[in-house]
């Protein structure tokens, strides 16, 4: 059965080419938002939190400070909605999923860049 599934899974869905990021890179999301007849593109630059599950199925978790309320969005990789992702800063950290970054503020919520 799972032989089946990634069988569809590789033919029938289309794969989107985006660069390759990791938990504390800066990144913008650029998608697409539909409002009746009239379709606007929409950016989400921020941090990004996780990134969870393989092919098809993966997704990532970005967060950015709007005022002072932390607001956190799950994008799948193959949302038809989804134009391109773009990388602002990669940033150097110890885990693969930086929840406790949520509960920093400051100087503490800082990540260290890494310089090319």
């Amino acid at each position: 059965m799972e032989d089946l599934i990634s069988f569809v899974q590789n033919e029938f869905v289309e794969k989107k080419e985006f660069p390759e990021f990791s938990a504390g890179d800066t990144i913008t999301v650029y998608y697409e938002i539909r409002e009746g007849e009239k379709v606007r593109t929409q950016f989400f630059r921020g941090v990004v939190i996780q990134v969870r599950g393989t092919g098809v199925t993966k997704t990532f978790t970005i967060r950015k400070m709007s005022g002072t309320v932390g607001v956190e969005r799950i994008f799948p990789i193959n949302m038809p909605a989804l134009q391109k992702v773009e990388i602002n800063k990669k940033g150097k950290v110890r885990r693969s999923r930086i929840y406790y970054f949520r509960g920093l503020t400051g100087k503490k919520a800082r990540i260290k860049e890494i310089r090319k």
